[in-house]
């Protein structure tokens, strides 16, 4: 498996990263200098820890054969204002009305499982190099 992800510049503010096979695509909003043309990079970095909650919300669900018809998440965030910077992120789980009660703790708990999250409670370090390095 491959693990590295290719960027380009294909103009204004726009980066692509070459993802296993995939082009993910970002731009700066207009107040940015950018077009708007795509998610911004802090964007898919928001959406990531979205998603990976999802994708455990949606495991626990269909690894109990419990329907996900009506099932949703939905992520927000507050921001410190002195800082600028996000002081929480809280994820509301969507459950339908017949969702059994017996799974609730444990539906969160699951969701709390996201390796997304677990990365930035327990950060990597980061390495910066040139390419002569």
């Amino acid at each position: 498996m491959n693990d590295e992800i290719k960027l380009t510049f294909p103009g204004g503010k726009r980066v692509n990263a070459e993802v296993k096979g995939f082009t993910i695509e970002t731009d700066q909003p207009v107040y940015q200098g950018g077009e708007g043309s795509s998610p911004a990079p802090f964007d898919l970095f928001l959406a990531s820890i979205a998603t990976c909650s999802g994708i455990y919300l949606l495991s626990f669900c269909q690894s109990r054969k419990i329907s996900t018809e009506e099932l949703g998440l939905v992520m927000t965030k507050e921001i410190d204002k002195d800082k600028k910077m996000i002081k929480k992120i809280i994820i509301k789980i969507q459950l339908p009305p017949d969702f059994p009660k017996k799974y609730h703790r444990a539906v969160v708990s699951a969701v709390s499982q996201c390796s997304v999250k677990r990365h930035m409670v327990d950060p990597p370090e980061f390495q910066f190099m040139l390419n002569d390095q």
